[in-house]
């Protein structure tokens, strides 16, 4: 499921970026791989605020539609 309609406070696991390869460099650079651990704290009109290692990032509707979740 796409880590948007994942629900919050629950440690989850990505299990694919469907995304740019600039993107997903991107991505990597901010500690969001495959098979990392990522937790929603919480969700509002498409963005989404997670946890991922100790700091917290806020993703837009764009990217957070492309992270998908187990």
């Amino acid at each position: 499921m796409p880590i948007v309609i994942a629900p919050s406070g629950r440690s989850l696991r990505i299990v694919r970026i469907a995304a740019d390869e600039k993107t997903k460099k991107h991505l990597e650079n901010l500690g969001i791989t495959v098979n990392g651990e990522i937790t929603v704290l919480s969700a509002s009109g498409g963005s989404v605020v997670c946890k991922v290692k100790d700091g917290r990032i806020a993703l837009d509707r764009d990217v957070s539609t492309k992270i998908f979740v187990a």
